[in-house]
């Protein structure tokens, strides 16, 4: 019997156990659940604030863009980010797409005058750091307009803009905003060259107004690329007056030209380097580009040319390495010849000469320029320039004097048209007519060996004789089409006498 009544106790306890434990859990689960629920709210509530403040912010920040841009803009309200592609053009005025005229000219921003606009690279999260993205988002410029043909969603850069907001070639990000600002005139600007170049123009201001013509705007720290003729001269804006980003359209603005900060630097930059006579240099160049020599004729030189009695050649002896080269020679102030402006030139096969002699009238004391321009591949060569015996006019002399008994004992060799003796005409010709050939082209009459006769040809466009080998040179040199700044388009060789603008 009390063992019964003792397992049924147990039995109990173990149920009243069970129960309790049950009850305790349930409560546990009830008292979690209520915690999360808080928490829950909590963060709802949290995130709902978060975001009432961060409309707050925006709205407040929007508020203030909208009055920074009624305040740069004058009253004009225009921001637009657009994804940037670059195009050929000059100066610094951009495409923007049709839409952008349509809202500008609501807005009446045509009735203030030119159009200005403040470029900004925005950043974008990428595989790149941030604080490259940082620096890349800090870059800003300033341009005007040229038209609005760009695609929507687009904006056309000319390189001096494009080069301004993305040094690299192949940015990361391309995407700009485009805001319309209201900008004042320009009435000082200082500009530092990257190199020692610049500083040997004599018309250094000219040149630079000439290519300012073609600009809107100045920003300080832009770097201006200045163009002359073919060469190209990097300047950086270290000030500018009476803001950091002026206006430059009819406007007189004084210019200061300082120094490079490291004399020794711009590599790239043109400099003329010192030739004497006699005294050979070398040096090596590449394709598209040029090396430029100065060389100097004083009174007692000019006389002597003058006269006859002497003549100055220039010379440039190439490596045979199938690289090629051809020189342009001019007299100050034309400081840096080259393919389009240039007063003496050669473009032969191998060695090339120029020579200045009593025909050229314009031979006078000064200093004079040597272009080096690099035809084909990295050519290394030699550049002398001396003064020889003008001989030729010596012997052209005595050909003259005598001219009446040589006609008198000369037969015309019927092959070559050359004037022969006429006690061995007949040894000549049968010699002639087994080894030489006359071009029978008409206006050529060339009398060439037989080996050279099977590579003549002729220019189809002025008819000129050469070697086979030299027709791609000399198309490339005398009819390859260019375009001069004033936007006449004409074949180099035209081009040389008739460009106007340096």
């Amino acid at each position: 019997m009390d063992f019964e009544l003792r397992r049924a106790r147990e039995k109990l306890e173990k149920e009243q156990k069970e129960r309790k434990e049950r009850a305790r859990l349930k409560l546990e689960r009830e008292k979690k659940a209520k915690e999360e629920a808080k928490k829950q709210r909590e963060a709802i509530e949290a995130a709902q604030r978060s975001r009432r403040l961060d409309a707050i912010d925006a709205q407040l920040k929007a508020d203030q863009e909208m009055q920074e841009s009624l305040l740069a803009g004058g009253g004009i309200v225009f921001y637009h980010t657009l994804e940037a592609l670059p195009f050929q053009g000059s100066g610094d005025k951009i495409k923007l797409p049709p839409s952008c005229f349509t809202e500008l000219s609501g807005q009446g921003a045509f009735d203030k005058g030119p159009l200005h606009f403040k470029l900004s690279v925005l950043h974008q999260e990428g595989p790149s750091n941030m604080e490259d993205g940082e620096k890349e988002s800090n870059r800003s410029t300033h341009s005007g307009v040229l038209e609005f043909t760009a695609d929507e969603g687009f904006v056309g850069l000319p390189p001096h803009v494009w080069r301004n907001l993305f040094p690299s070639d192949t940015p990361n990000n391309s995407f700009v905003e485009v805001r319309y600002v209201r900008l004042p005139k320009g009435t000082y600007a200082k500009l530092q060259p990257e190199g020692i170049g610049f500083a040997e123009l004599p018309n250094q201001k000219a040149v630079l107004e000439t290519s300012l013509r073609q600009h809107a705007t100045l920003s300080q720290d832009d770097v201006l690329t200045v163009n002359y003729g073919e060469l190209a001269y990097k300047l950086k804006v270290l000030e500018l007056k009476p803001s950091s980003s002026v206006s430059v359209l009819e406007t007189d603005i004084e210019v200061d030209i300082v120094s490079p900060d490291d004399m020794s630097a711009g590599t790239d930059q043109y400099t003329l380097k010192p030739l004497l006579f006699g005294k050979s240099e070398s040096g090596m160049v590449e394709e598209g580009k040029y090396v430029f020599y100065k060389f100097t004729i004083d009174d007692d030189t000019r006389k002597k040319i003058v006269s006859g009695e002497k003549r100055a050649e220039v010379r440039v002896d190439s490596e045979i390495d199938g690289g090629d080269t051809s020189i342009y020679v001019s007299r100050h102030p034309l400081l840096f010849p080259t393919r389009h402006l240039h007063e003496w030139s050669s473009h032969d096969a191998g060695s090339k000469v120029v020579i200045l002699s009593s025909k050229d009238k314009s031979v006078d004391v000064g200093t004079y320029s040597i272009g080096v321009y690099g035809f084909k591949d990295m050519t290394k060569f030699q550049v002398l320039v001396t003064l020889e015996d003008d001989s030729g006019r010596k012997v052209g002399q005595e050909a003259t004097s005598s001219s009446s008994s040589i006609e008198m004992d000369t037969v015309q060799c019927k092959n070559c048209k050359r004037f022969i003796p006429s006690r061995s005409i007949v040894l000549h010709e049968a010699y002639c007519s087994r080894h030489s050939v006359a071009c029978q082209h008409a206006g050529c009459g060339m009398v060439l060996r037989t080996e050279e006769a099977r590579d003549h040809v002729h220019c189809d466009k002025c008819g000129q004789g050469l070697q086979r080998r030299e027709m791609e040179k000399h198309m490339k040199v005398f009819h390859e089409q260019c375009s001069c700044p004033c936007g006449v388009v004409l074949e180099n060789a035209a081009m040389v006498s008739y460009c106007p603008l340096p």
